[in-house]
């Protein structure tokens, strides 16, 4: 009959598609809607003060969110219940730049619980990516070694090449980097750095926890002729690092600032953000219930235009 018929067609059809989805595509659906955490950073510039005791630079928000991505601001000083609650609920973490102690600030402390909770989630088969940036970067190393190894690496206001390392190649962060944009990075300076400590290659690979615990993918020369370590990624663990600020290369403009805005910069910058979102699609962590989510969100607050007294364009206080 005609309607047995269709039902053949029709189950004919939906076999064929089944069939051609990849295993492991039916197996682990990925996550289209993620939610990244920014943890807020303490504010110690006389500047800012009279707006909040903690920020967030829009640039890193506007970063994630071009790649696909949602925002959530994580206050300072919220209990261990509050941290845990947060972290079931959104699917990364990304640590910013700043200057404060990474062992005994509200930021390390808040910090400290969400890699604790990404490590043990991670072993019991729960993915949960963490990224770094400048300050966040160093930090990374400063909870993995259980001790502040920086010391003084200048490289204040300056655009640099990478001097990538074997590993880089085959390496989640860069694997899926153009040939052409890769050569790009290690010859023309599309990293804005702007430090004045990190870790040095000799004291990471004289540390075994480190060593153990990361893949040093970059290494650059300071200013003062020291070499030191400026991308890295967790061998086992979801987690990277960078000393420089891939984000500023699409969303900062301060003229006296050597942001770089090169057509090969903007690349870089939107290659990583892609490759940060993509790692958190894979967390399935979500809110219990969407008024919650919502209320949760970067959407929420309104950010500051700051170029009069910051190098920031815009600023989210807290």
């Amino acid at each position: 009959t005609f309607a047995m018929q269709k039902y053949l067609i029709s189950t004919s059809f939906l076999g064929y598609v089944c069939d051609a989805l990849p295993a492991a595509y039916l197996k682990d659906p990925v996550n289209d809607r993620p939610i990244i955490g920014i943890l807020t950073q303490e504010v110690v510039d006389d500047e800012m003060k009279p707006y909040g005791k903690t920020y967030i630079p829009a640039s890193y928000v506007k970063y994630l969110e071009s790649a696909g991505s949602r925002v959530m601001p994580v206050r300072l000083n919220l209990t261990f219940a509050d941290y845990e609650k947060i972290f079931n609920s959104i699917n990364g973490m990304l640590f910013i730049g700043g200057a404060v102690d990474l062992e005994t600030s509200d930021f390390a402390k808040a910090a400290i619980i969400f890699y604790q909770l990404a490590l043990k989630a991670y072993d019991s088969g729960d993915y949960f990516p963490m990224w770094g940036t400048c300050l966040g970067h160093q930090l990374l190393t400063v909870l993995v070694a259980k001790e502040n190894l920086l010391t003084k690496t200048p490289a204040e206001n300056l655009a640099l090449p990478l001097n990538l390392t074997t590993a880089a190649k085959s390496s989640r962060v860069f694997e899926n980097f153009p040939h052409e944009t890769l050569k790009a990075l290690t010859q023309e300076p599309l990293t804005g750095n702007f430090h004045h400590y990190g870790v040095t290659f000799e004291t990471f690979k004289g540390n075994e926890k480190l060593e153990q615990f990361f893949s040093i993918l970059s290494t650059n020369i300071a200013e003062n002729g020291v070499k030191f370590v400026s991308t890295m990624e967790g061998k086992k663990y979801p987690f990277y690092g960078v000393q420089w600020h891939p984000e500023v290369n699409r969303f900062e403009w301060d003229p006296k600032v050597q942001y770089p805005h090169s057509r090969n910069a903007v690349r870089v910058s939107s290659l990583l953000a892609e490759f940060f979102v993509n790692e958190a699609r894979k967390s399935s962590h979500h809110f219990s219930n969407p008024e919650d989510e919502e209320a949760a969100l970067m959407y929420n607050y309104v950010p500051m235009f700051t170029s009069a007294f910051t190098s920031y364009n815009q600023v989210y206080f807290f």
